[in-house]
């Protein structure tokens, strides 16, 4: 996407794509205001793709935290930054795609997967947006030195001018106010807060920011365990789809105890069960390696602690295994 700016100084090769971001380590509360130097900034923490937008003197190029170039991908969002963002800049944010009033991860995993030559139907059918929520480089020069107070402050005045897809993440000073945001925004999609130090500069590859993910509790039915029915090391969650019981998730390891009390109410499977005898140990129930099922009555209700990353109903995060419901019934348990 040429656009050539005469006399602009030229963009630090370490900015010019692809580029290392800072990342957040989690944590299991919501840091006190003091917990960060120059006191904490709280923002949502967004359920998309991280993405950097590169704008130099002669282009314009998104490139993900893994220092993919997914310029083809979010077309969309490409040519908004080369309308909206001024030559020299370096912003630093997530793509996200809304679904009605949630955010959807699955429609921006079709995006990258999709054929080239529909990315621009997909794109018009569910255009994404990108939330910044820090600038790395204005007019040329680079402020990854800066503090975050100051870039934050840049990025105000430079987002100002921006109009959908572009907006700027919100950001609170206010502990009362993350907390609402904390459990209003759940709802949305959005998975919790990241939090920043103010007075800390970017510090590309490391774990310096915090993250705090909102966790609820559900119910799920357990159709199956990794290990045996007397010693089940991990839950297999299940959920009816249209009549069918489908996947949607695994627990962490469980405890002594919590392996215990699940043992005492499972009983084995009956041979119409419809999952296989072995499953992915990857996200989904997916990847090369596999390990043995064991499939189980699904009639046992179990609660759940379950983050708000959500893909066509399938929990993306393991979950955490909270207690056995014998006073709910299999049909108590929301469908897929």
């Amino acid at each position: 996407m040429p656009l050539s700016v005469p006399g602009l100084p030229a963009l630090p090769p370490e900015l010019a794509g692809p580029v290392a971001v800072e990342l957040a380590k989690p944590v299991r509360t919501i840091p006190p205001p003091g917990a960060l130097t120059g006191g904490c900034r709280y923002e949502p923490k967004w359920d998309g793709y991280r993405l950097v937008i590169v704008r130099d003197r002669s282009s314009t190029r998104l490139w993900s935290k893994q220092g993919r170039d997914l310029t083809d991908r979010f077309p969309d969002v490409a040519a908004a930054a080369l309308a909206q963002v001024p030559a020299g800049s370096v912003v630093d944010g997530e793509v996200v795609i809304w679904n009605g009033d949630r955010l959807d991860f699955g429609l921006l995993q079709r995006r990258m997967v999709t054929a080239a030559a529909r990315i621009a139907a997909q794109a018009a059918a569910t255009p994404a947006s990108y939330v910044a929520f820090d600038l790395l480089a204005a007019g040329g020069e680079d402020l990854r030195s800066r503090t975050l107070g100051r870039r934050r402050a840049v990025l105000e005045e430079l987002a100002d001018r921006w109009t959908p897809p572009l907006q700027l993440s919100p950001v609170t000073a206010d502990p009362a106010e993350a907390r609402q945001w904390f459990d209003d925004f759940r709802a949305a999609g959005v998975e919790g807060l990241v939090v920043k130090g103010a007075a800390t500069r970017y510090a590309p590859g490391r774990r310096e920011w915090l993250k705090v993910k909102s966790w609820e509790s559900t119910e799920v039915l357990a159709g199956g365990v990794i290990g045996s029915l007397d010693r089940p090391s991990q839950l297999v969650a299940g959920r009816y789809r249209d009549g069918e019981l489908v996947v949607v998730g695994r627990t962490s390891p469980l405890s002594p105890g919590q392996a215990a009390e699940l043992a005492a109410v499972l009983r084995p499977a009956a041979e119409d069960h419809p999952w296989p005898e072995r499953i992915g140990t990857g996200r989904f129930g997916g990847g090369r390696l596999s390990v043995p099922l064991t499939r189980v009555e699904p009639s046992v209700v179990v609660e759940v602690s379950a983050d708000a990353a959500l893909q066509a109903g399938v929990f993306r995060h393991p979950l955490r295994f909270v207690r056995t419901r014998p006073d709910l019934r299999a049909e108590d348990v929301p469908p897929v």
